[in-house]
């Protein structure tokens, strides 16, 4: 392969983290997560959301562009405690509470924990977003474990279940539920098998979803990324695949998370009042149906 050829393919530094989840500090160069071309408009003025898996990564990027648009904001997360103080001082920054609540998300005692927590800082519950994820790629389907299975399953998509049963008793008409799902639920992938079936369920899930909460006035949507650069990369793929992610897009390039995070901001405001059980495609050019 001549060398150009190569270098064009080449999207970010080859790297790798042993741990998962990822963490934010180690990755070179950093996400992009504070938007600074976004100009607020204060859509989100008084209003208090959870954000799942908004320690890093688009969920982050989402805490802050809530925070600039007026919204307190509290991030569930399972163990990345550095990265959760980050998104609280972005978040402080712009004026806003931030509360950070560490656990695990397939444990739905912890979820209605969790919310009740929200309700009793921050007064309220206007918005859920439901973004935690986690992926284990394989080789084959031989070698997904009953395990990996039910973890990634109970991460992916359990925790959506629990999260809206705690929270739904506490949303009221204008409220607004956020999912995120994947480019792989429409186009699938190989190598993550159980990962992409998650992601097919969350689409399923947020399209019934807005069908039963539609007389409640909360409205249901969801957000499918393409190869967005979060800790989640290279804390799953090799450094090799880490080399060209993204390169195989119609831009050649990965997102970065403050691409995608104004798509929550506009499913979360006033803006978006006429949709529901709908998806938006932050994904680099990929064109996907359903």
């Amino acid at each position: 392969m001549p060398e150009q050829q190569q270098k064009q393919q080449e999207t970010l530094p080859p790297q790798h983290q042993e741990r998962r989840p990822g963490l934010e500090p180690e990755m070179h160069p950093q996400p992009e997560v504070i938007g600074k071309s976004y100009r607020p408009a204060g859509k989100l003025q008084g209003k208090a959301a959870l954000i799942t898996g908004g320690d890093s990564g688009i969920g982050q990027a989402v805490a802050v562009l809530f925070a600039k648009e007026g919204a307190d904001v509290a991030i569930v997360y399972l163990n990345e405690h550095q990265d959760a103080q980050k998104t609280r001082q972005l978040v402080e920054q712009e004026g806003r509470r931030c509360l950070t609540l560490s656990g695990d998300l397939g444990d739905s005692s912890f979820c209605k924990q969790a919310v009740q927590q929200v309700v009793d800082q921050l007064g309220k519950l206007d918005i859920l977003v439901n973004n935690a994820g986690e992926q284990h790629p394989q080789e084959s389907i031989e070698k997904i474990s009953d395990a990996q299975l039910e973890r990634t399953f109970r991460t992916n998509i359990f925790a959506m279940f629990y999260m809206v049963r705690a929270a739904l008793p506490h949303l009221k008409p204008g409220s607004a539920i956020i999912n995120t799902t994947s480019v792989t639920a429409y186009k699938g992938s190989p190598e993550l098998l159980d990962y992409s079936a998650s992601k097919g369920a969350i689409l399923a899930f947020t399209r019934s979803l807005s069908q039963a909460l539609v007389e409640k006035g909360i409205r249901v949507n969801g957000v499918a990324p393409g190869p967005i650069w979060t800790p989640l990369i290279p804390s799953t793929f090799s450094a090799e695949h880490v080399k060209r992610f993204g390169a195989d897009t119609p831009m050649k390039r990965p997102g970065q998370p403050d691409e995608v995070a104004p798509c929550y901001v506009f499913l979360a405001s006033d803006d978006s009042s006429y949709i529901s059980g709908q998806v938006l495609h932050p994904n680099g050019g990929e064109e996907v149906g359903g």
